[in-house]
């Protein structure tokens, strides 16, 4: 069998890592995840994640500026990230996308909306 494609899952709300953790796992996803930004760009260097899933509002180093170090790195541009957050406004959604994310998904959301999400970036 093929290895699983690996996810990042960066986010310091421990419950909502671990319910996320179990959906993925159940759809056949290896799981590395952090809890804060330098975490993050810790893991997104050691572990080469297939995709990154990515919280705003982190102690230390927000998603933002984790984002935008790892889309300005030429080992890790290509990583796709796709960023959860529960801020909803346009402004943090304009924000996500300039600094690299390939999508916005707030919280909550469907577990079949982030999966669609995840297949459509990483096949």
């Amino acid at each position: 069998m093929e290895n699983p494609k690996k996810i990042l899952i960066v986010d310091d709300d421990k419950d909502f890592l671990k319910a996320l953790t179990t959906v993925l796992e159940n759809n056949g996803y290896g799981i590395v995840t952090a809890t804060d930004g330098a975490q993050a760009l810790e893991l997104a260097r050691t572990e080469s994640p297939d995709l990154i899933l990515l919280d705003i509002m982190l102690p230390g180093m927000n998603g933002f500026k984790v984002c935008r170090f790892l889309k300005f790195d030429e080992n890790y541009k290509d990583i796709p990230i796709i960023i959860i957050s529960a801020k909803a406004d346009e402004e943090d959604k304009r924000l996500g996308r300039q600094m690299g994310a390939e999508l916005y998904i707030t919280k909550p959301f469907e577990d079949e909306e982030l999966l669609q999400a995840i297949k459509q970036l990483i096949q």
